[in-house]
């Protein structure tokens, strides 16, 4: 008999990375092709930096060389996703350098980080750069997402909004995009619909009894009202992309329950009744924090302890 563990899996960090990039191309591409140059731009400079940094502290610190993980690739591709198209490219490598050297390497590197690096590193930009991280332009034209509008009470085009011709962050605007990646990382075993689907189910319920008391012209489960919450912001990209990160979400079945539904109350309560018509950032780290408390209580118990008292 072999020491433990008797489980093994073919399945590899660098094989799971890869794959999770290849699931961003989508969202990655369609990006590019909305936003242009600025948005290539943008992802290079994140993506690039993100692997440099890895790559340079790793040699000063005399550890072991990991970029070859794929997992910078991963964080400097979604922090470019989450970035304005128009925000300067040196905005995007500032934010890669926090992610990388603040967020993940200072804590132990990959597996050690307490929060998601990409969404640390928008949050960090969020408070110091907060005009251009929230101007947006589209079409030459400068104007509030479809998320601020409705907030404000005016009406929104949700077709628009699930296909992705709309102001918003790189990655964030076109839901089918990041749909098909989704459906390419569950069929390939790598996420499944327990941290997703909660958190999607969670703020729809959320939205549908709430949104009436944030807007009274709101009926109860307004299906439009909230098709244009589900379809507009980074909803999509946080639930199937970073709310699923294997490191900073709880590994209990009935954690990642909790978990999820923790993610689409938050979420709601931010946008329905916060300053800001966004909310899944900070809604996912908040989550991330409170994962070893998650954990903690809903940890199963060994076989053989005692039981309840």
């Amino acid at each position: 008999m072999s020491s433990s563990p008797h489980i093994r899996s073919k399945a590899t960090t660098s094989n799971i990375m890869l794959m999770v990039t290849v699931a961003l191309l989508p969202a990655a591409l369609f990006g590019v092709w909305n936003f242009k140059l600025p948005a290539l731009g943008m992802l290079i400079t994140t993506t690039v930096t993100a692997v440099l940094t890895e790559y340079i502290y790793e040699r000063l610190m005399h550890k072991k060389i990991t970029v070859g993980d794929w997992s910078a690739v991963v964080t400097g591709l979604l922090l470019g996703l989450n970035m304005p198209p128009t925000a300067p490219w040196w905005m995007g490598a500032l934010g890669s350098i926090f992610a990388i050297l603040i967020v993940k390497q200072l804590f132990g590197g990959l597996g050690q980080n307490f929060m998601n690096p990409a969404l640390g590193a928008r949050c960090f930009l969020l408070i110091s750069f907060t005009s251009q991280m929230t101007t947006f332009v589209y079409d030459g034209v400068t104007g509030p997402t479809p998320l601020a509008a409705l907030k404000s009470g005016e009406a929104v085009n949700s077709m628009d909004m699930l296909i992705g011709t709309i102001p918003g962050t790189i990655g964030e605007t076109s839901v089918i995009a990041i749909i098909i990646g989704a459906i390419f990382l569950i069929l390939l075993g790598i996420i499944d619909l327990r941290i997703p689907g909660t958190y999607i189910v969670s703020f729809v319920i959320f939205i549908g009894i709430f949104g009436h008391f944030a807007n009274p012209e709101i009926g109860f489960f307004d299906p439009q009202y909230i098709t244009a919450h589900l379809c507009g912001g980074g909803l999509m990209l946080g639930a199937w992309f970073m709310a699923t990160d294997y490191v900073t979400s709880p590994i209990t079945k009935k954690g990642q329950y909790v978990y999820g539904v923790l993610l689409g109350v938050l979420t709601g309560l931010f946008r329905l009744f916060g300053a800001s018509a966004e909310g899944v950032s900070y809604a996912i780290i908040i989550s991330n924090l409170l994962v070893p408390l998650i954990e903690k209580v809903t940890l199963p118990k060994p076989f053989g302890k005692g039981g309840e008292k």
